[in-house]
Formats: structure tokens, sequence, C-alpha cells
């Protein structure tokens, strides 16, 4: 079993900054990638941003140029620093994370989630 834990999340005024953490732990053998997944009331869960152990990263057009992921892969952490946040940037942000457990199982798992709320 894999445990992602979330913290970070809140509220904050438009064009404020929040900075999300997600920590893993557990079973791990090897974690591949790491990412932050959003869902918006009445929305479907898009992904926000993503970085693989190689340091690869891909984010959603949305964000680009204003959230930064970063990892700790020794703390098998994973960083969202949001800038400039907007109104449409409120949702329940995910953490997830895929690899390989002890044992060689693969795995895929989600964080519980943490609110983000952008507004005045």
């Amino acid at each position: 079993q894999v445990q992602l834990v979330e913290s970070g999340g809140g509220l904050v005024q438009p064009g404020g900054s929040l900075r999300l953490s997600c920590a893993a732990s557990g079973s791990i053998f090897k974690i591949n990638a790491m990412g932050w997944y959003r869902q918006a009331p009445g929305k479907q869960r898009e992904l926000v941003a993503a970085e693989t152990s190689g340091g690869s990263t891909n984010y959603a057009d949305s964000v680009k140029g204003r959230f930064t992921i970063s990892r700790d892969n020794a703390k098998n952490t994973v960083y969202l620093q949001m800038n400039s946040l907007k109104p449409e940037d409120t949702a329940v942000y995910y953490c997830n994370a895929e690899g390989l457990r002890l044992g060689g199982h693969g795995f895929r798992d989600w964080g519980q989630g943490t609110q983000v709320t952008v507004s005045s």
C-alpha cells in the first residue's frame, strides 16, 4: 500500500499564491511519476502538472507560466507552486503517484485531496 498525504490548500485572493505538498510513503520501490490533478464542482478531474523521475514536466495549458511542479526524489515528495491564482483555479487538488512497489507490482495511487479556493 502506498499512501499520499497532501497539504497546503486553503483560501487565497485572486493574484495570490499557494504551495501544495504531497508526500508518498509505504512499500515503495520506485516512483516513476508524480503529479497534480484537480476537480472543480460539476467538472471532470483534469491534469494540472506532472513530473517524471527524470525531470520531464507536463502542464495544462491553463496553468503554464503560473504553476511550477517540483519533486524531491529523496523524500518521495512533490510540490506545486501556484502563483497568480485565478477564481477558475478553485478546485479540489489531488496528488497522484505511479511506480513500483517493493515486490515488483505496479501502483497508481491518489491522495485524499486538498481544497483550493480563490476568491475575494
